[in-house]
Formats: C-alpha cells, structure tokens, sequence
C-alpha cells in the first residue's frame, strides 16, 4: 500500500490540531484594548506555544519516519491512528492547562497526554522496523533510541510531580520539548549515507 495518502492524512490532521489549539487565544474583551489586559493570557498564550512546539516536533519526526518506510500495513495505518488520536487530544489539555494557570490535575492530565503520545510514537517506529525488518533503513537510524527512551521517564515523573509542584512537571515538559526541538538527523543522515552507497 502507498504511503502518500497516510502522509496526506496525517498532515491534515496536525493542521488541524494547531488550528484548533490558536482558536483558543481568545482575544480580551472589546474594553480591554490595554497591554495590561493581555497578562491574563500570558498562562494561555505559554501552554500554546509549548503545545505548538510538541506538535511541530512530532509532524517533523512523523515526516522522517516515513521518509525511511517503502510502504505501508494496516498495522502501520492503526498505528498512526493511535498516535493521531493522542496527538489529538492536544488542543484540550493545552486549553485546559492554560485556563487554570497551570493547576496540578490539568498539569497532571498534560502531562499523561504528552506520555501517551510519546508511547504512540514508539509504537508506530517499532510497527515499521517489525514491518520493514531490523536491517531496515530505520532500524539502523534510530540505533539505541536514547531519546524516545528518555522522554516517558520524564512525563511519568512530572505527572505525580503535578500535584506537588507544577512548575517542576513544566521544567520537565520543557527539558523534553529542547531535546527533541533540534531536528532528528539520525533518520536523515541514514537515507545521505544509502544514496552514497
């Protein structure tokens, strides 16, 4: 099966997913035309942001991914419907989070949605190499997954960490989004170092 029309999908989707999220920056009330008046927003506008970042990272990774695939399963199309589905339920948590200053259950369920996509995501890059075989283009690219295993830790760390402190389950948040905000070579330089071979 071609994989253009997943790709398409999937990117329609996180079009979608962010469209959703800016529509809830509500712009202040008609008499609040003050810079003052955007302070309330600022808790809002930081989750947006954060959000749109995690968002950018995985349509990047995704993009690779399927770079390195030759064709697809319907055990990779599940796959990515699953990962979809998590990355879907983004715009809710965000807002969420954003609209009660980052208060420890919404920190908390920000904090889950972000673990579930991230295990998504492993789901989907193993459904492919079980696909494609261990010799495979992203077998050999993604090596030791030092990354994909880092980023779990640290959300299953900052989800009970919510109801303590907040700002720390953030700091972590933020500590997973800069390790991944560099784009992912590893996929890239595989696919130059095949071209060359």
């Amino acid at each position: 099966m071609e994989k253009n029309r997943l790709e398409a999908f999937s990117d329609g989707v996180i079009a979608i997913i962010i469209t959703i999220m800016v529509i809830e920056l509500k712009v202040p009330e008609h008499h609040a035309a003050g810079l003052e008046d955007l302070k309330e927003l600022i808790p809002v506008f930081f989750s947006y942001v954060l959000s749109f970042i995690y968002v950018g990272i995985y349509w990047n990774n995704h993009h690779h991914l399927f770079q390195s695939t030759q064709s697809v399963t319907g055990g990779i199309l599940w796959a990515n419907l699953h990962l979809l589905f998590w990355l879907s339920l983004f715009p809710f948590a965000t807002g969420w989070v954003g609209a009660n200053h980052l208060a420890p259950a919404p920190t908390a369920v920000y904090g889950f949605v972000l673990l579930m996509a991230a295990i998504a995501y492993y789901i989907l890059e193993h459904v492919i190499i079980r696909q494609q075989g261990e010799n495979s283009l992203l077998a050999i690219a993604v090596g030791a997954r030092w990354k994909e295993n880092i980023s779990p830790l640290c959300y299953l760390a900052a989800i009970p960490l919510a109801f303590v402190s907040p700002w720390i389950s953030t700091g972590l948040f933020i500590f997973v989004a800069l390790l991944w905000l560099i784009p992912d070579r590893r996929i890239e330089r595989a696919l130059h170092q095949r071209k060359i071979d």
